[in-house]
């Protein structure tokens, strides 16, 4: 199939922009509790502090008060530098209160991204989180020569927080507000969100009210099972990223109670005290659950039982599906037997550790193993996973409740058609996609036959399910002119906890070849479990470099994953020689997104030298 669209469910246009998502919820429902806050300096376990709608709302006026009072003129740009938390979802709102226009940084920039993208924006005011982001974006100011209307912190800071922000706006009125919360209209940009870019500069994005209503009003009208009155959920990815600021836009206009985490490490014991019925994850968070599991049922010399259980919920996770698609279908007696006895063992107590109350996961950003999905329908954790980029507002295609097949990334999004190009792109348009990029330059090559071009590789089914192939710009043609895309392979090996991410090389080589980073936490607890004393604690280079890792137990134990990959591919597909690596993977070093996807070209070039040993130490690997 080349073409697959998806009717609009929700006619966005009774809304003005995206403000009126807030406004209709707080005229309906102004004491529902909207968000859960955690106090400045608290527990994880100590009470959260509940906002309700009416709350929000007044804090959003206030700090859009702010804003005028300070000079912010309507079309202006904002800037909000900061971690995951409450006082990022008011300023974005309040921004849009006072007819503003968004950038988001994100808060691990360096010095020189911040100063390109607010020179680029051409910000005019700037939010931070910390006393440590509000001078990376003074110094940003500084070197663009135009100061701006200032740096507000979050964070206390005498005189230039958001306090002292909002006392500046006493003298505005409701009225005035109200006036410019109104300006904008759904072809009104309401962001610039500038792209991670794994192969390219970043570039700015400009996405429009009517892409975020559009995509708000649908999504939720798509996934009425996820999106409901009363649910709640967990945002730690960063509020810089799109997939985030429109999951929270839902839940505000739908009645889902949201809390922040700024740290990722907190979000394991946070479940069990939120109990969240909805959680977006990458790919990663999965393998460690599973991981975990494995490693706690070894320590209690319970592994073989283990692996019983996890082939359960795959084969259970498989009879799901079947079941989806023909209700008449039933699983077999054995099936449902060990499937009882392992969920009182295993399954139950890894649902009570999420918190007992999720329907649904859903993951994205990466991706995700089908083996692993299955493992999880299997547990009673069913994954929905989507598909979609900063130019389409997050959101592309999805798995829907009751119709998820693992190994695909859903159907269109409802008002989205996506085509597959002769050369195997995925295009598209619809609601979410967004009217351009700020260098008008930049949209040439973006745009074909008023489709944009998502640069992936991918194909659709009969029922309209896309499958991804991987990058256009990471396809590898060998020396004997076999193109290859690497991503089938890389993703099988990343399946495997050890594993961090896996790169194919072989451009123009007689034969292709495997860079496999490790992930430390789980090569640590793998060394505990085999009792292997001497790799239990890894050290990371912190020079930008990486350092190879020859220990012959651990390519032993990698090895088997790239076995397994590879007997799941055509000979000519396949890696003959592989090395071992660790790596400082952080967004500072420039090897990864502020998302953690792996920018292959950076990382691939400071690697140069292990690549090359591929290709002159003696084949050894088959």
């Amino acid at each position: 199939m080349k073409e697959f669209s998806t009717p609009l469910l929700v006619d966005p246009s009774s809304h003005r922009n995206a403000t009126d998502l807030l406004m209709q919820r707080f005229r309906t429902s102004p004491d529902h509790v909207a968000f859960e806050v955690r106090a400045p300096g608290g527990t994880i376990t100590d009470p959260w502090r509940q906002v309700t709608t009416r709350q929000f709302v007044e804090d959003v006026r206030a700090l859009a008060k702010g804003f005028i009072a300070a000079g912010l003129q309507p079309g202006e740009s904002l800037a909000i530098m900061s971690p995951t938390r409450y006082e990022w979802a008011v300023a974005d709102m309040a921004a849009w209160f006072a007819a503003a226009i968004v950038v988001p940084i994100y808060e691990t920039s360096a010095a020189p991204q911040v100063a390109a993208v607010l020179d680029d924006a051409g910000v005019r005011l700037a939010i931070a989180g910390t006393a440590e982001h509000a001078l990376l974006l003074d110094k940003g100011f500084e070197e663009t020569g135009h100061p701006g209307l200032g740096v507000w912190t979050m964070d206390a800071r005498p005189g230039a927080d958001l306090t002292a922000l909002i006392a500046g706006g006493v003298s505005v009125t409701d009225s005035e507000v109200e006036e410019r919360r109104l300006l904008a209209n759904l072809t009104s940009v309401a962001t610039i969100v500038y792209t991670s870019g794994t192969t390219a500069a970043p570039k700015g994005a400009l996405i429009t009210h009517g892409n975020f209503v559009g995509q708000v009003l649908n999504v939720a009208a798509a996934y009425t099972g996820v999106v409901r009155e009363g649910g709640n959920t967990v945002i730690f990815l960063p509020m810089a990223h799109v997939l985030a600021r429109g999951l929270q836009l839902i839940c505000l206009a739908n009645g889902m109670r949201i809390a922040h985490l700024s740290d990722p490490r907190d979000v394991v014991p946070a479940l069990g005290v939120l109990k969240p019925t909805f959680l977006v994850v990458v790919p990663r968070v999965l393998q460690k659950i599973q991981a975990s599991a494995a490693a706690a049922a070894a320590r209690k010399r319970l592994g073989r039982v283990w692996a019983l259980a996890q082939q359960t919920a795959v084969a259970w996770g498989r009879f799901a599906e079947a079941h989806d698609a023909d209700p008449s279908v039933r699983a077999p007696l054995s099936l449902r037997a060990r499937h009882a006895l392992f969920d009182r063992l295993f399954y139950a107590r890894l649902r009570t550790l999420v918190g007992g109350r999720l329907g649904y996961l859903l993951s994205g950003a990466a991706a995700l193993d089908a083996e692993l999905s299955l493992f999880f329908r299997g547990l009673g954790l069913p994954v929905v996973e989507g598909y979609g980029l900063t130019e389409t507002t997050a959101p592309l295609t999805g798995n829907l409740p009751g119709a998820i097949t693992a190994g695909t990334v859903g159907v269109p999004m409802p008002g989205t058609t996506v085509r597959i190009s002769d050369q195997g792109e995925v295009l598209a348009r619809g609601v979410g996609v967004f009217s351009g990029y700020r260098n008008q330059a930049d949209d040439a090559a973006a745009f074909a036959d008023g489709y944009f071009r998502t640069g992936d590789l991918g194909g659709l089914d009969e029922q309209g399910r896309l499958t991804l192939k991987g990058r256009i710009k990471d396809v590898i043609v060998t020396a004997g002119g076999k193109t290859v895309t690497p991503a089938i392979w890389e993703g099988y090996v990343e399946g495997d906890p050890l594993v961090a991410h896996a790169v194919m090389v072989g451009e123009g080589k007689p034969y292709l070849g495997g860079l496999v980073l490790l992930d430390p936490e789980s090569v640590t607890a793998w060394a505990e479990r085999e009792g292997i004393a001497d790799l239990a604690g890894l050290r990371i280079p912190h020079d930008g470099g990486a350092v190879r890792i020859d220990d012959a137990r651990l390519l032993g134990a990698i090895g088997k994953a790239v076995s397994s990959a590879n007997a799941k591919l055509a000979r000519s597909e396949q890696v003959r020689k592989f090395v071992l690596l660790l790596a400082d993977l952080s967004e500072a070093n420039g090897m990864v997104t502020p998302t953690l996807k792996l920018k292959r070209g950076a990382f691939t070039e400071r690697a140069r030298h292990f690549v090359d040993t591929l290709y002159t130490e003696p084949r050894s690997q088959a």
